[in-house]
C-alpha cells in the first residue's frame, strides 16, 4: 500500500471519523456512526482504496 493521502486530508479524515463515532456513541445518530470507521482507518493508514481506483494522490512526492 503506497501512500495516496495527504497531510490535510489525513487530518480531516481522523477527524471526521472521531465525530462520527462520537456521535454514534452518544447515540446521535445510533448505529450510523460506526461508519466513521471508514475514514478514521484510511486517515490512519494515510492509504485510501477509492483514491487508488480513481488515480488521486493527495501526498506528496516524498511519502
Amino acid at each position: 500500500m503506497q501512500c495516496n493521502v495527504g497531510k490535510t486530508d489525513k487530518i480531516l479524515r481522523i477527524v471526521a471519523g472521531l465525530v462520527l463515532l462520537a456521535l454514534g456513541a452518544t447515540g446521535v445518530i445510533g448505529w450510523w456512526g460506526l461508519i466513521g470507521l471508514v475514514p478514521l482507518a484510511t486517515g490512519l493508514l494515510s492509504w485510501c482504496p477509492a483514491y487508488t481506483l480513481l488515480g488521486i494522490k493527495t501526498c506528496g512526492k516524498d511519502q
